[in-house]
Order: structure tokens, then C-alpha cells, then sequence
């Protein structure tokens, strides 16, 4: 292997990807639980106004441009935090002189400058829970739902419901609402506590068949749709965060609120997500370290002991196009939410170019985009696990929908790059053709399909567009629009490999 020559910086900057993960720990000095009393555990349902919660301290009033002190937290990046500080990457850059341009995820821990420019209305900066146990990532490991809720005496334990096909427990709903969303079962169960006493509780609050949630709409009633929802409401807030689109949170009497800048995604995710109902003394209740940051260490302990989940430098490894090469498909939907509503926008769609418009069955294969095994399928869904231990809460993963049951790949096949996995159609999910879904995800988390750590396929590089499904791919000065029609200009070839 020919030597390379690393510049000083880049030096400084690896030195800080691998030896500061030590200081990690540091970073829950200032999140320190608070403990709620067992007279208030008994009071958490959403109604509970005898339960009084600790202000936090606010922040000042910085002048315009002035460093501040800013430790890079799991998933970092300097477009997210130019968003959050109300600054620039370019100042942010000439404040951080050792930060490489080709830099994508901050090293957790990392001490930085951050020039901030002060904004009215910032919210708490009480963190409630990593981001690490927000996700369905390496944190969930080892953790057994159906055992957790069977040794609590709540409602939960003897509830079931009719989800996906089959009766299905309330541990099972929960791993179900978790492994499809990516969103952590411990904090599924966490809010179910909090909110509906479903640890700890005989009977439910409220009528379970209805919206206990509080989400009142004839399309989401029973608790099962209800949490769904809310993994959907959790998800919009922690990855409109983490692109730095997310501003400002509308509390239910009309208050605008912005997120402190030092905030997490996962926290502001659940201030997203209180936010939605919850009147402005029960949000600012739940927010506080005697909320759900309370209700979550009584359950599992100190959340904070968990390692962070996203690297400083990630990378996406090389992927091709998921169709067989030297077939031509049509590039039909450009960056779009990969289970549900809103963000993240992390999927892309490709149809071969003959079925285009209608759901009609097809002799053309979708195929892996790089090696892997096959850590799960379901009815539409096979999930490509690139680092091979068949677990898809750890490492690179790629999530394919609307994969057809005839000849669909089994579980725990070993395949190659450009394998077969299964023909494209309009199963498992809404389609109005026939074709193919993929997103990624890294250690259970849903990685964007725009920004620095772009979808890569053969050099074609994925770009949002003015809406979800528009968009491009580009590569090498060419480029292709999404468009749900056989048009020539959305069409692209799978080439060999060299």
C-alpha cells in the first residue's frame, strides 16, 4: 500500500475521532436526573397539577457574533449547528481552524467555539435522554421487552390488540412501533408510563379504544395508531433537529418556543412531541427533570451511562444501484420519509421503467447495493445488514419496501453486492406503482438522503428537492430528476463494478 502524507490537522482531527470518546462521560455532568418522590411516580398521568418541577436557569443575552464554549455531541454537524447557533458554517469554520473540510459527524466530545447570535424565546436546556436511547440502536440491545412489562404489574401487561396481520401483545406492540419507526422500546415505554400509568397502573386513565394520546383524528384511534403517531411526532422532531430545520416549537396556548442551542435531538424531539397537546404547565412539567427524564431513570436507570451511537468521520461505505447491472431504471421518488410522515427524508424510490404508473407484477429484481446478510423480512420489507451480524440496530443498514412475496430473499441469507433480493411492486405499504424503496440506517439511526453524508449509488449522489419524493441524483455533472413516469430524464443505468 502506497504511504500517505496526513496533514497536522487532519491529525488533530482523528486524535479527536478516536482519544476524546473518553470525555464522553463528561457529558452527563450537567444532565443529572432528578428524583421524583413515589407519591409523584403514582401521579405521572398527563393531568397530575400537585406535581411541582425545577425552572431551569435561562440563558443570556450574548452579543452578536460572541464565541461560546460548545462540546460536540453524537451526530453533529456543522450545518446543524450553524442552524442552532443562528450563525454560519464559514464562522463557525474560522473559529475551529482544525476542522477538516471534508468533515461530516462532529467527534462526540469534542470542545469547540461556537460564534452564537442570540435569539429570543430559547426553551429549557435540561436534557431529558441521549440520543443514543432515543434510536433503536446499539442501546436496545440485550433489552427484552416482553420480560420488562411482564415483571410490572400495569395495564400493559395484559393488553393486546389486532396489529399487521396477527394478535399481538402490548410488549409485542411496542417492539413492533419500535423496529419499524427505529425509534428505542424503552422510551416507547418510558411515555406510556409517564403519560398513560402502563407500568404501574391497574386500569388505564382513559379509554385506551379512543385517543390516549391526545391525538384526536377518526384515522388514528386505539392505542396501537396512537403510538404510531407518536413515533411519528418523536421521529419529526429529533431529524428536524439534526438538519437544523426545526426553529421553533408552538406550545398549545400559541407560545413560540426555540430550542436552546446546546440542546440534543433526542430532547427536543420530546419537547416537539409535548408539545403537541400538552397544556403549557403539564409540557413544562414533562420537560423537567421530575417528567419523563424522572419516569425514564426509575425505569432503566441513568440513562447517560449509554455510548454515544454516532462516530465523529462517519462514512457511508460504496453502494451501487439496487437493480441488476446494466438494466435501466427510473429514478421515480427523490428524498422521502422511509416509515411514515415528515421527516427524516432517508428513502429514495427506483421502478423499472416498463411498470412506471401502475402496481403490476414484474420479471425485474431489486438487488443488494453492497454485501451483507439479511438481518429481517416482513410483507414488502427485506433489511440488508452491511456489517453482518444480523442485528439492524448496529452498524450500516439498508431497508428495502415494496418488495413482492414471490421469490422475496429469506431471513438471514448471506448475499453479494448486485444479489437478487426480491421483484419491486406495491406491497407491504402505499404505492401507486410498481418499484423499489430504500433508506438507510447506522446504529438505528435514519441517515438523511441529503446533506454530508449524502446517498451514494455508483457515484450517483441523492439531492432533496423543493418538496418530499422530488429531488435528484447527480453524478459527475449529470443529472436526473425524480419523476414517477418512464420520461428519459429520469432514467439511469447500473454499471459493472471495477
Amino acid at each position: 500500500m502506497t504511504p500517505v502524507h496526513i496533514p497536522f490537522h487532519v491529525k488533530l482531527w482523528l486524535w479527536w475521532a478516536t482519544g476524546s470518546l473518553i470525555l464522553t462521560g463528561c457529558l452527563s455532568a450537567e444532565s443529572a436526573m432528578g428524583q421524583a418522590s413515589d407519591e409523584a411516580l403514582k401521579n405521572q398521568a398527563l393531568a397530575a397539577p400537585q406535581i411541582t418541577y425545577s425552572p431551569q436557569p435561562t440563558r443570556p443575552i450574548f452579543s452578536p457574533g460572541e464565541l461560546v464554549d460548545y462540546t460536540a455531541q453524537p451526530g453533529d454537524t456543522l450545518p446543524a449547528l450553524a442552524a442552532h447557533f443562528n450563525t454560519t458554517v464559514r464562522e463557525i469554520r474560522q473559529a475551529n481552524p482544525f476542522i477538516p473540510e471534508d468533515a461530516t459527524t462532529m467527534p462526540p466530545g469534542m470542545p469547540m467555539k461556537i460564534p452564537i447570535y442570540y435569539q429570543a424565546l430559547w426553551g429549557s436546556a435540561y436534557q431529558i435522554i441521549p440520543d443514543a436511547h432515543f434510536v433503536n440502536g446499539p442501546s436496545a440491545i440485550g433489552f427484552d421487552t416482553a420480560g420488562f412489562v411482564a415483571s410490572h404489574s400495569g395495564w400493559l401487561k395484559n393488553y393486546s390488540s389486532y396489529i399487521a396481520g396477527r394478535n399481538r401483545s402490548g410488549a409485542e406492540m411496542v417492539d413492533f412501533v419500535a423496529t419499524y419507526y427505529s425509534i428505542s422500546p424503552r422510551l416507547l415505554l418510558a411515555l406510556l408510563e409517564y403519560q398513560l400509568g402502563a407500568l404501574s397502573e391497574a386500569q388505564p386513565p382513559v379509554d385506551l379504544s379512543a385517543y390516549p394520546l391526545g391525538e384526536h383524528s377518526t384515522a388514528l384511534q386505539g392505542l396501537y395508531r396512537q403510538l404510531t403517531w407518536a413515533a411519528n411526532a418523536l421521529n419529526n422532531g429529533f431529524y428536524g433537529w439534526r438538519t437544523g430545520e426545526l426553529k421553533e416549537i408552538t406550545l398549545t396556548d400559541g407560545r413560540l418556543e426555540r430550542p436552546d442551542p446546546w440542546q440534543n435531538a433526542a430532547t427536543v424531539a420530546l419537547h416537539y412531541y409535548f408539545s403537541l397537546h400538552l397544556s403549557p404547565a403539564d409540557y413544562e412539567r414533562a420537560i423537567a427533570p421530575e417528567g419523563l427524564a424522572a419516569t425514564f431513570s426509575q425505569l432503566f436507570g441513568d440513562p447517560w451511562t449509554a455510548s454515544p451511537h454516532i462516530p465523529g468521520s462517519l462514512r457511508q461505505p460504496p453502494m451501487q444501484l439496487p437493480f441488476e447491472v446494466g438494466k435501466i431504471w427510473a429514478f421515480t421518488g427523490g428524498p422521502h420519509n422511509p416509515w411514515g410522515e415528515g421527516a427524516p427524508l432517508a428513502a429514495l424510490d427506483f421502478a423499472p421503467p416498463s411498470v412506471v404508473g401502475g402496481c403490476t407484477s414484474t420479471e425485474e429484481f431489486a438487488t443488494a447495493v453492497a454485501d451483507g446478510v439479511i438481518a429481517r423480512t416482513d410483507t414488502g420489507i427485506a433489511v440488508l445488514d452491511l456489517d453482518g451480524d444480523g442485528d439492524e440496530r448496529t452498524g450500516w443498514v439498508v431497508f428495502y419496501l415494496h418488495l413482492s412475496a414471490r421469490d422475496l430473499i429469506p431471513q438471514g441469507s448471506i448475499v453479494s453486492a448486485g444479489q437478487p433480493l426480491g421483484h419491486p411492486s406495491c406491497e407491504g405499504g402505499t404505492a401507486t406503482g410498481t418499484h423499489v424503496h430504500i433508506a438507510r440506517k447506522y446504529n438505528g439511526e435514519w441517515i438523511l438522503a441529503d446533506g454530508l453524508l449524502a446517498f451514494n449509488l455508483e457515484g450517483w449522489v441523492a439531492r432533496n428537492g423543493s418538496a418530499p419524493y422530488l429531488g435528484t441524483l447527480t453524478r459527475q455533472g449529470k443529472l436526473v430528476r425524480a419523476c414517477v413516469c418512464s420520461d428519459q430524464s429520469a432514467q439511469l443505468q447500473s454499471l459493472p463494478q471495477r
